[in-house]
């Protein structure tokens, strides 16, 4: 009996001394990796805070973040400078594989890309967000991430964009898009340039540097005869305090012709929006970060998500500044500017 009683106190002094090791909960770190401040970016990034709140990861408390947003110089533009944002991508990347968080978060597809192998080398899982073509980002497919890789896409079916466009717009021929060296605004131009014709349009194209203005551009196109813009999902438009979107609304104010956007973001200017909603990818991405976190889930494990319906915005105060009738069945179940 002695001895049972003394088994069992041993028990408890045990139990006793290892309590305070047994309640601390385990804190995980993610590191966050993005090029360029711009809105799209903060809202992807918020939606998949989000996410990871609702599923019992708390900044401050279960989770520490570090994120580092690296700054691009527009106003140069030039080869030094794309030698030097990927001279610091590369090097964050190092200091990543060091710290061996739990995860690595990057935004965009340039952190995406350059960062990558480094990151997932180290063994460190990867999630990317706010990446419109997971190929020009390094992914084997729209799908697949590749190995050490998942995430969730901006990727919209070009089909389906230029379907929206023509039934908004039925008598439109051509368009011209204006996109930087930006892998995103590039990938938008080239399917959109290899699908309009199956729906009676022809898109002409302009690429410039970031550090350019947008005018020179929407001119030329304009002499090419050009009836309205779309903007595509690119960079160069939210930088400089999104100044190349105004500049190009004025231009087109000034001509009375539409301009048109593949980024679901209210663009100054813009009649018709049509695209996905950063708020909704970040939010995706926050669901395979919390099944890598929470279950030991492989990145490779899980596919890629992108959203699947497409989101339409309208401005009507736009459409009735230029005198444009836009069919009901648009208007039925678009979202209207605010």
């Amino acid at each position: 009996m002695k001895r049972i009683i003394m088994y069992v106190g041993m028990l408890l002094m045990l139990s006793f001394i290892a309590s305070p090791c047994l309640a601390e909960e385990k804190v995980y770190r993610i590191e966050v990796l993005q090029v360029a401040k711009i809105d799209a970016f903060q809202i992807a990034y918020n939606g998949f805070l989000d996410v990871l709140r609702n599923n019992g990861f708390a900044p401050g408390k279960n989770l520490k973040i570090n994120r580092v947003i690296l700054d691009y110089n527009v106003e140069g533009g030039g080869f030094l400078d794309k030698m030097g944002i990927l001279f610091k991508i590369r090097s964050e990347a190092s200091r990543i594989a060091e710290a061996k968080p739990d995860l690595a978060i990057t935004i965009g597809t340039p952190a995406t890309k350059y960062a990558r192998d480094k990151i997932t080398g180290a063994g460190i899982p990867l999630v990317f967000i706010a990446v419109a073509i997971p190929q020009a980002a390094g992914c084997p497919s729209l799908t697949n991430g590749g190995p050490g890789v998942t995430g969730a896409t901006l990727y919209m079916d070009m089909k389906n964009a230029l379907k929206i466009v023509r039934t908004a717009f039925p008598n439109l021929k051509t368009v011209g898009m204006i996109s930087s060296e930006d892998e995103n605004g590039i990938a938008h131009i080239d399917e959109a340039k290899k699908n309009a014709p199956a729906f009676g349009m022809k898109v002409l194209s302009k690429q410039v540097s970031k550090s350019d203005g947008i005018l020179p551009a929407a001119k030329e196109l304009r002499a090419q005869g050009v009836e309205a813009y779309i903007i595509p999902l690119d960079t160069y438009y939210g930088i400089k305090n999104y100044q190349n979107v105004n500049d190009l609304n004025g231009f087109c104010r000034e001509n009375k012709i539409p301009v048109l956007s593949f980024v679901f973001q209210h663009t100054k200017g813009a009649v018709l929006s049509v695209g996905s909603d950063f708020d909704t990818v970040g939010g995706l991405g926050g669901q395979n970060a919390v099944k890598i976190l929470k279950e030991g889930r492989k990145p490779e494990s899980l596919p890629i998500l992108k959203q699947e319906d497409l989101k339409i915005m309208v401005d009507t105060e736009r459409m009735k500044a230029l005198g444009i009738e836009m069919p009901m069945q648009i208007l039925q179940i678009a979202k209207p500017a605010q």
